[in-house]
C-alpha cells in the first residue's frame, strides 16, 4: 500500500512552498517522501522532483501547438495526463515501492478540483494502484480579511471535498506573514452567531436566509475547518503532517521509513 498527499488550492496559496518545507522537514526527521510535480507551467523547484509532468507535456508546447491561452493550455495538459494514466503515469509509479509516500504538487486552477473531473479520475487511478490518498487544501491566511472571504474559502474547500471524495485537511498557509493573529483566530474557532451577524451587516437584506443556510451547513455538519501553518515553526509542520498521516493511516501497518543511520554523522 502506498500513501499520497494531493496538494491543492488556489494559485498563490503556497502549495509549492508547503511541499518544499515538508520535504526539508522530513529530511531532517530522516523520513523519505517523494514529490511529484503536476503543474506543467512550473519552472523552478526548491525540492528534488521525483516525477515531473513536463516530461510528458509542457504548458508552452500546448499553447504554441494548439493556439491556447494559459488557462486553456493547462486544462489541456491535465486532460492529456488523464489520457496517459495507464501508460506514462503507471510506468512512473512502478519506480516506487509499495509503501512509499508521494506528495503531488498540483496547479492552482480552481476548476481542476471543483468541477472538472481530471483530478477526480487521477485520484481514482491512485486508489486502483492501492494508494491511500489525502487532499491537502491550502488557503492563504491573508485572504481571510473578513467573513465574506471566510465563507468563500469554506465553499471552495467544500466543493473540492465533494468533487474528490477524499480525507481532507484544510490549511491556512502563510501564517508567518499575518500581522494580526487575532483576526485569523476568529475563523479558526468560528462562532456562527457572530459570523452571521457580520455577514448580514455586510450584505443586502435579501441574502439573510442564504447567509443563515450557509453558516448552518458549515456549523451543523462541521465539514470545513482550517488548521494554521507557520513554516517558521517545526512544531506547526509536524502537527499538520501528523494529521495528514492519521487520515491516510500512515505508519499503522508498517514502520516509518527512515534513511540508513550513519553514526559518523554526529562527528561533524
Amino acid at each position: 500500500m502506498g500513501y499520497a498527499q494531493l496538494v491543492i488550492g488556489p494559485a498563490g496559496s503556497g502549495k509549492s512552498t508547503y511541499c518544499s518545507s515538508l520535504y526539508r522537514h522530513c529530511e531532517t526527521m530522516r523520513r523519505t517522501i517523494h514529490i511529484v510535480n503536476l503543474d506543467p507551467a512550473a519552472e523552478d523547484f526548491d525540492y528534488p522532483v521525483a516525477v515531473d509532468i513536463r516530461e510528458l507535456i509542457s504548458l508552452d508546447d500546448a499553447m504554441e501547438q494548439l493556439g491556447l491561452g494559459p488557462n486553456g493550455g493547462l486544462i489541456y495538459c491535465l486532460e492529456h495526463l488523464e489520457e496517459n494514466l495507464d501508460d506514462w503515469l503507471a510506468d512512473e509509479l512502478e519506480n516506487f515501492m509499495d509503501d512509499d509516500y508521494l506528495v503531488f504538487d498540483c496547479p492552482g486552477q480552481i476548476e481542476l478540483f471543483s468541477h472538472v473531473p481530471v483530478l477526480r479520475n487521477f485520484v481514482d487511478h491512485l486508489k486502483r494502484k492501492n494508494f491511500n490518498v489525502c487532499a491537502v487544501y491550502l488557503l492563504d491566511s491573508q485572504f481571510m480579511t473578513d467573513v465574506t472571504k471566510f465563507i468563500s474559502g469554506c465553499m471552495a474547500s467544500l466543493s473540492a471535498m465533494v468533487q474528490l471524495e477524499l480525507p481532507h485537511v484544510n490549511i491556512l498557509s502563510k501564517m508567518d506573514l499575518v500581522t494580526n493573529k487575532k483576526d485569523i483566530e476568529d475563523y479558526l474557532n468560528p462562532d456562527s452567531r457572530v459570523l452571521l451577524s457580520e455577514l448580514n451587516a455586510n450584505m443586502a437584506p435579501q441574502f439573510e436566509k442564504l447567509n443563515k443556510a450557509l453558516l448552518e451547513m458549515v456549523d451543523d455538519y462541521n465539514m470545513v475547518s482550517f488548521m494554521p501553518l507557520d513554516l517558521r515553526k517545526e512544531s506547526s509542520i509536524r502537527y499538520i503532517l501528523s494529521q495528514i498521516d492519521y487520515s491516510i493511516q500512515y505508519g499503522e501497518d508498517a514502520d516509518v521509513k527512515v534513511r540508513d543511520y550513519d553514526p559518523e554523522d554526529n562527528d561533524g
